[in-house]
Order: C-alpha cells, then sequence, then structure tokens
C-alpha cells in the first residue's frame, strides 16, 4: 500500500498555530505497512564552510601545501629573525610546486623558524599527536616542534628531533608526541631550529601536518571531535564530494578523484567552488573509509559534464562528453574493479585489494538550474548507458526530479534527487508533497533544510546563523511526509552539514563549530535527524486518527525487534494531550525535543534544547498518555505490540473528507477513500482535489486512480496508475498566505562573498561568479 493510504485517517490540512480542542487519539496499527528503505537518514557532504579542510579533515594547518589560485602566507607567521616567502623554484613535486623558505639573516643566534595557526586556531586537546614536514638545505641539528597559546605562550607540547638535510632533495621527518590540554583553540603549531647554524641561508618547508590521533586511528584520518558526533546522529549513508564542490567553476576546476589519491605529495588540490582552497587530504578513498568506519552506504557523485561560472552556462555535450564518461568509468573501475584491471590495480597499491562497496551513483549535481536542464537528458543518458553496460546492478540517481530536464523515458529503476530549501511554513506546508508522487520513480530528498526564519518584513532576507527550534520543527514535519511515503521515499539529508563558524558562506549548518575544546555544537536540527534515524523501522504502520493534521503531525512504524516508533511533530505554540495506542504495547519510553519557537543551541550559549527521556502513564493496555509540549518533536519508543515487521501485509479501511484553504482564501472539498484487503488482496485509491497555488495563480486538478497488488512481506507492486500530476512543487501553498517573504522556486538562496565574521548572510550583487552564482540559486 502506498503510504499515503495506510498512514491517516484525518485529513492532510496545511500548518496551524491552534491546538485541538480536545484530546487526539492515536491508534498505530500493529501489523501491516510498507517495507521501508533502510537508508532512509544519512548525511550530504561537500567541502563548504571549511567542514572538510578545517573541519573534518584530521589535519589541522592551513595552507600547508599552498594549493590554489593564490599562493600566500595565510596562516603563518615568523618566529625569531626570519624572513618569510612563498618559494616556486624548490617544487616539493609537480603536484606540490610551492614551498615555505625561510631565510635567515647573518649573525643570527637562537631558535628560530615559523609558525602556522591553524583554521581559525588549532584544537590542543590531552592526546598524542602526529606531525610531519619535509625539509630542503643544508642543516644539521635539531628541529623543535611545539604547540603554544597564541597570546598566553604557554606551552602545551614541545619535542625535539634530529634532522640531517642538504639542498639537493627534501627530506621527510615525522613525530609522535604527548598534548597537554589547552583551554581554547587560540594556539599555534611552532618549528624552530637552529639559528645560529642557518645564518645567512635560507631553508624551504614543505607541507607541514599536524594531527590529533584520528578517528578510529586512521593515517590521514577524520577529526574525532566532529566524527564522533556525526557518528552518534545514527545517519546510514554518506553522498559525497558534492554539490557544487563536485562541479568546480569551469570544468578543468572540477573535483578530480584520480587527483585526490595517495600520498599528500602527489595531490595538487584545487581551488574550491566555495572560495577557498581545497587540499583534498579528503580524496576518495578517505570518503570510503569514512563510510567503512561509521557504516555507511556510499553515494557517489560524478561529474556529468556541467560545471558553475561560464562552465555552467556552456554544459559539454556529443562527442565532447565521451572523455568525462570515461573518466568515470575509470573512477568506477577504481572502486569496484578486481585487482587484475588498470584502476583496481591502482587501488590495491594504496591498500585496498578487495573492491570497495558501492551501490548508488548520482549523475551530476542540480541540473536543473544553471543552465544545466535543457542538455541534462543527453548527458544523464550518455552516463546512464556507459555506467549500466558495465555495472548493471548499480543504482543510478538522476540530480534533479524536475521532469522538464530529464528523459522523455527515464531508465527503470533510476531515482530523482530533490533538493527543498525553505522557510518553515513552506516546509510544514509540503508535508503532503509527495503523496501524488509518482511511484515508479523512487525520490532521493537530497538536500532539504529551514534556511530562513519566520520575516515579517518583506524586503529582509537574512538568514539566522544557526538552526531554530521553530525550523527544526518543521523539517520533522517535512520527514514525517517522508515516512508516509517510504514505499517511494527512499533516502533524504539535512544539507549543509557542517560549519566552521568563523568562516562560513552558508548559514544556518546542521553543525556549527570552532577549535576550542568542546567546541562542536548540536543544534536543535542535529536531535531532530538523531531522533529519526535512530528510531526508523523497517516497515510503515498505519495510525488512525479522530482529527487531521496540524499543528500535530505524526507517522509510525516498526522495527524486526517488535518495537514500534510513533513520531510526533508539534508546530504550534500550545501544548497537545495525547492518547497513543498500540494493541498489546507492554511498555514505552517518551523521548522529546521542546523549546520556544526561537530556541537555539549555540557556540555563545551553549545547547539549551536537548532530547528528554519520561516514561508516560499508561492504561496497562496498550494506551499511553502523552503531553506534547509546544514547538516539540517527540518518539514515542513502544515496547511489544507489534508483529515481526516484514512490510506489505495490510488490511485498513479509512474515508476522509474534509475542506483545505487555498492561498486564495476559497476552500475545496478533498475526498480519499482506501481500502486493503490481506497480503494477496487489492488496495484501491480514488481522489480528487482541487488545489489553487499561491505561485503564479496556478491552479491544478489532480485525479489519481491506483490498483495495487501487496507483496507480502516486499515492497507492494503498481499495476496501474493514473495521475494527471505527480510532483509538487516546493515552492506550491495550499494554506493561507502568510505575512513572510516570497521565496521563489526551489531555493531562497543568499550568498555572502567569502568568510568574514559570523553573524547573520545577507544577499550579495556581486559581478562575475559570485553574481552569477546568486542569481543561479535564485
Amino acid at each position: 500500500m502506498h503510504g499515503f493510504i495506510s498512514s491517516i485517517t484525518g485529513l492532510a490540512a496545511g500548518a496551524a498555530l491552534v491546538g485541538h480542542a480536545a484530546g487526539i487519539n492515536l491508534n498505530v496499527h500493529t501489523s501491516g505497512g510498507n517495507a521501508t528503505s533502510p537508508f532512509m537518514y544519512g548525511f550530504m557532504f561537500e567541502d563548504i564552510n571549511h567542514s572538510g579542510d578545517g573541519g573534518i579533515t584530521g589535519q589541522l594547518l592551513r595552507n600547508n601545501g599552498f594549493q590554489g589560485d593564490d599562493q600566500t602566507l595565510t596562516a603563518y607567521g615568523a618566529v625569531g629573525d626570519t624572513t618569510l616567502s612563498v618559494d616556486s623554484g624548490n617544487p616539493l613535486t609537480s603536484a606540490i610546486p610551492h614551498s615555505l623558505a625561510v631565510a635567515v639573516p647573518d649573525g643570527s643566534t637562537g631558535q628560530v623558524g615559523f609558525s602556522n595557526e591553524g583554521y581559525w586556531g588549532i584544537l590542543v586537546n590531552a592526546d598524542v599527536y602526529f606531525s610531519s614536514f619535509f625539509i630542503k638545505g643544508d642543516y644539521s641539528g635539531q628541529v623543535t616542534i611545539k604547540l603554544v597559546g597564541k597570546d598566553s605562550g604557554t606551552e602545551y607540547a614541545s619535542h625535539s628531533i634530529d634532522v640531517s638535510s642538504n639542498g639537493g632533495a627534501y627530506t621527510y621527518y615525522q613525530c609522535n608526541f604527548p598534548v597537554k590540554q589547552a583551554p581554547d583553540g587560540n594556539n599555534l603549531w611552532t618549528l624552530t631550529f637552529d639559528g645560529g647554524k642557518t645564518a645567512g641561508s635560507t631553508l624551504h618547508f614543505d607541507l607541514v601536518t599536524l594531527y590529533p590521533t584520528t578517528f578510529h586511528n586512521r593515517p590521514n584520518g577524520l577529526q574525532p571531535a566532529i566524527a564522533n558526533v556525526l557518528d552518534d546522529m545514527g545517519g546510514t549513508f554518506l553522498r559525497f564530494p558534492g554539490g557544487n564542490n563536485l562541479e568546480g567553476v569551469s570544468p578543468e576546476n572540477r573535483w578530480k578523484w584520480n587527483e585526490t589519491l595517495g600520498p599528500l605529495q602527489n595531490r595538487p588540490g584545487r581551488q574550491g567552488t566555495w572560495t577557498y582552497p581545497n587540499t583534498d587530504a579528503l580524496g576518495l578513498v578517505e570518503y570510503f573509509e569514512w563510510c567503512i568506519d561509521m557504516k555507511l552506504t556510499p553515494v557517489l557523485g560524478v561529474w556529468a559534464g556541467f560545471a558553475l561560472g561560464s562552465g555552467g552556462n556552456t554544459p559539454i555535450t556529443g562527442n565532447a562528453l565521451t572523455p568525462y564518461v570515461n573518466d568515470v568509468m575509470d573512477e568506477l573501475e577504481f572502486i569496484l574493479g578486481d585487482q587484475s584491471t588498470q584502476y583496481g590495480a591502482l587501488r590495491a597499491s594504496l591498500g585496498y585489494p578487495e573492491p570497495f562497496t558501492l551501490q548508488h551513483v548520482e549523475i551530476g549535481n542540480e541540473d536543473n538550474l544553471g543552465g544545466g536542464c535543457a542538455s541534462y537528458p543527453e548527458r544523464f543518458n550518455a552516463f546512464h548507458q556507459a555506467i549500466t553496460a558495465a555495472y548493471p546492478s548499480l543504482t543510478i540517481i538522476a540530480s534533479t526530479a524536475d521532469p522538464n530536464c530529464l528523459p522523455a523515458t527515464l531508465p527503470a529503476g533510476t531515482w530523482a534527487d530533490y533538493h527543498n530549501y525553505a522557510d518553515a511554513p513552506d516546509l510544514v506546508s509540503n508535508f503532503s508533497q509527495f503523496d501524488q508522487a509518482d511511484r515508479s520513480i523512487p525520490i532521493f530528498v537530497g538536500e532539504f533544510s529551514t534556511t530562513y526564519a519566520t520575516q515579517t518584513e518583506e524586503d529582509s532576507a537574512d538568514r539566522d546563523h544557526y538552526p531554530y527550534m521553530g525550523g527544526s520543527v518543521a523539517e520533522a514535519v517535512y520527514m514525517l511526509g517522508f515516512e508516509r511515503n517510504a514505499d517511494v521515499i527512499k533516502m533524504g539529508a539535512y544539507a549543509p552539514l557542517l560549519q566552521l563558524y568563523n568562516a562560513s558562506q552558508w548559514t544556518p549548518n546542521l553543525i556549527p563549530f570552532t577549535q576550542n575544546p568542546g567546541g562542536v555544537v548540536r543544534t536543535t536540527s542535529y536531535y531532530v535527524q538523531q531522533l529519526f534515524a535512530k528510531h526508523w523501522g523497517s516497515t510503515t504502520r498505519a495510525v488512525d486518527a479522530d482529527t487531521g493534521f496540524g499543528p500535530l503531525y505524526w507517522a509510525a512504524s516498526a522495527n524486526s525487534g517488535g518495537q514500534t516508533f510513533l513520531k510526533i511533530a508539534n508546530y504550534g505554540n500550545a501544548a497537545q494531550s495525547v492518547t497513543a495506542r498500540v494493541e498489546g504495547a507492554t511498555s514505552a519510553t517518551l523521548i522529546t525535543l521542546s523549546g520556544a519557537e526561537d530556541a537555539q543551541n549555540t557556540i555563545e550559549d551553549g545547547e539549551s534544547v536537548v532530547p528528554v527521556t519520561t516514561t508516560p502513564s499508561s492504561d496497562g493496555n496498550g494506551g499511553f498518555e502523552l503531553q506534547i509540549p509546544a514547538w516539540c518533536v517527540a518518539v514515542l519508543v513502544v515496547n511489544g505490540g507489534s508483529q515481526s515487521a516484514g512490510g506489505g501485509d495490510t488490511t485498513s479501511t479509512s474515508t476522509v473528507v474534509g475542506t483545505e484553504t487555498a492561498a486564495s482564501g476559497e476552500n475545496q472539498v478533498v475526498t480519499l477513500t482506501s481500502t486493503a484487503t490481506g497480503a494477496a488482496g487489492t488496495v484501491t485509491l480514488t481522489s480528487l482535489a482541487t488545489e489553487e497555488a499561491e505561485v503564479e495563480t496556478l491552479t491544478r486538478t489532480t485525479t489519481r486512480t491506483s490498483t495495487i497488488t501487496a507483496g507480502g512481506a516486499a515492497a507492494p507492486t503498481v499495476v496501474s496508475q493514473e495521475s494527471v500530476v505527480t510532483l509538487v512543487s516546493t515552492s506550491t501553498r495550499t494554506g493561507p498566505p502568510t505575512n513572510r517573504p516570497t521565496v521563489s522556486g526551489t531555493r531562497g538562496w543568499w550568498f555572502k562573498e567569502g568568510g568574514g565574521p559570523p553573524g547573520r548572510r545577507v544577499r550579495n550583487e556581486g559581478s562575475g561568479w559570485f553574481g552569477w552564482w546568486k542569481n543561479k540559486k535564485d
């Protein structure tokens, strides 16, 4: 059965803030339902906001290889009597052609050298750290590495190693050393040597590194302070490497998989799409190691002939696309080929003789935007045909769900990626967005979040620096729409994922952080994602209700261990009384996340909104009395009563007749009738709805008749289907217009050039790349 059929016995109303006159009764079925995707909630990652370099990448020193478009002394400082410069005459490798020249004047004595301040600070924890460097020049003596307070001068670590180098070639040195705890991230890494032995000469240094003990102790691994928080969220997949950062601002500037492999000195890096250099220390292998260590399903994005900037307006098509298709095939051979293949052998040489696990490949990113739509059918088909011919078992994902940008006949089994950034009221209005989705096209909601706080000034486009409770509840409402349609929604990911607070291009983000100890913040939206990810069943369960949706929304699922999860979101300013019943249940716990509508977890004030676990009162017969606070996301975890969650078997009948108020203020009648009988029976849904949408005063009439054969433990199979409209635009509203700014299209993105201090992001009217990019996202 459709999740739409089995999930409700009430009208799916628009967002409402008023409370129900009396308590709400929710009766959760203990059998039947749809088999769900095992990968519903996960991560979308790209290097934005220094989420990679300076974030989850374990290497802590900034500008360590002088990569990107401009080679400067950013993050470096002289220690003692030295002069620093960026040198291009002493390349470490062809990939790292620039080095740090440290000139020591005649007559120098004592310790001299240089410092690096990291990415707006260096996290210094009580731990064992690893450091390394390349040195070229005539020097025989000790080199001392220290971690010190930038202002206080307090020494947290000091380690000396014997060095013997010459001017003919670089020599590599590394060391491990214990570190004391620092109170904050305002620290420096310093490297010094004997100035008396080098007076009047110049030493060259390159690719200096500093790592804490990494997540799972991987060489060149993940930064554990951030990785542990991600791991604790409970996600099931990782989409990488982007995103806009996959596309690049030109074809040459795209993310190139084969330039992210092997030793760091062989990785040239690139000027990332989000305005700062990428070292690519987090490369293709590291992404798969991330998946292995967190038990995540990889979702690999591949470049599809479309770049941002000027390249985005002239996508690559025809024969010119062939080299890029071949490049993707080489990448897949590296990932999936055995050791007898050229690139499988390369993978084996890097320590992985067996192929990586990969099931999902996405072709491009947001090809419906910026001039990519018209050419995407051709480009998609070129990549799809090549990939599926060699790897027919792979699941291919189109980078858009816009039918105007897809082939006329989408290959069977193809998923569509749908992105939705909206203000909270819009996101709540999209609760039923997927109820009428074409069941033959699985959907990956690859990026979504509440990007705007509710505004009253029509000309205001400021975005909060952090998620806020009202917006996080709106995200929960939207995700409940995923769960009610779990037969077609396969994955969903909040985006963006990470944000270095001091240097961001986008707000809000799921997890902001600084380099201070304990500086990783679990936002209100993080806790919502965690609640949903950690309480996801293998089968949906129908919920009978004595009222319609709004301001309370709900959905239920069950796992194979006999637990039932009833998720509830209260998008309103009044508490709600709920009686939840799961026949035969023996016990339950209630986990709630609630706060004022504008409550935020912040770096400045810490985490004031956290999940709270209580034991609800029970009638001893499967009924539980729940008090759901205002602006709340709750999960009732019920033990017992639920049959083994196999999916597909259900018997239910429900009829709903009600009214919805369109943007115009007019009412329309919505009728839903559904009947299901047994594992081998049929389900018939007939609905007639006329909706007047606020956007462009579009009037849409949808008539849908579906016959479905239930498949026992398997997911149901659609036998026949007729629908005038199958996808609902994110900008369509079915409630009365509110006093807030209009967000056009699927995005309401604003961009602030560069990093800069923390604060609200404002519209940037820049020219060139920034102006083009802003217009693309508008």
